[in-house]
């Protein structure tokens, strides 16, 4: 039997409902709240309590002094939870981050080939250029954040399909935001970095085969470093202050 849904919750989904009955697409504006309570008639504390949820989860976006519009839809609510989940995750058995790390693989994986059909001359110019920029940052000791989501971004946008596009990049923010704690080495860091360049060999060569073996390359250090704390019973990895900026690559 489910719950009773609470009022508060009611007039959320009223909300929504209208959006949808209506039509409005994101970026569209709402009426206002007047114009809302009379639409859906529920009380003025009550839809601004609803319109605060719905601006929580990117539904509405509200621009005060302007007005409250369809928000775009983002993965924000998504990244927050899971890093939360990751971060209670890092005191225990760490076995969300392991999971985490292995969607992000299986799922780059799993659309190797579309990845191949859609990635053009321009694309793979530009995605060698950041595996040589890595690379290089890497030798040197230096953070390449920016370049390895650019670079991860490149291959989902190219397929054209973006919810996969905003599950990426929310994965993507999740597992950066907890890496800085954990013990990994410069050498792994390395490895990580250079295993992008045999990612873009694979894809010019248009090897499915090997772009599958090159992204379980790719993310086979830090799937051992928790696979090694989770085993050994020793998930404390160090602090973030302790960690280094550049351990926030993937």
């Amino acid at each position: 039997m489910k719950p009773a849904r609470s009022r508060n919750e009611d007039v959320v989904e009223a909300i929504k409902q209208y959006i949808i009955d209506e039509r409005l697409q994101p970026g569209d504006p709402l009426p206002t709240e007047n114009q809302l309570i009379e639409a859906i008639g529920a009380s003025r504390t009550s839809v601004r309590e609803a319109m605060k949820r719905l601006s929580a989860l990117d539904i509405v976006d509200i621009r005060h002094g302007y007005g409250t519009y369809v928000g775009r839809i983002s993965m924000r609510a998504l990244v927050e939870a899971l890093a939360f989940r990751g971060q209670l995750s890092r005191g225990t058995d760490g076995r969300m981050l392991e999971d985490l790390v292995d969607i992000r693989m299986l799922l780059e994986q799993g659309l190797s080939r579309p990845m191949i059909d859609s990635l053009g001359t321009i694309d793979l110019a530009y995605l060698r250029e950041l595996a040589v920029r890595m690379r290089r940052l890497a030798m040197e000791g230096k953070p390449y954040v920016e370049e390895d989501r650019a670079f991860h971004m490149r291959l989902m946008k190219a397929i054209g399909n973006e919810l996969m596009v905003q599950l990426t990049e929310a994965f993507w923010l999740v597992q950066a935001r907890i890496a800085p704690s954990l013990p990994v080495t410069p050498q792994d860091w390395t490895a990580t970095a250079e295993a992008h360049g045999r990612i873009v060999d694979a894809l010019e060569a248009k090897d499915a085969v090997a772009l599958r073996a090159a992204l379980a390359v790719h993310y086979e250090p830090v799937r051992n470093v928790l696979h090694q704390l989770a085993r050994d019973g020793q998930f404390t990895p160090v602090e973030a202050d302790e960690a280094t900026p550049d351990r926030a690559r993937a």
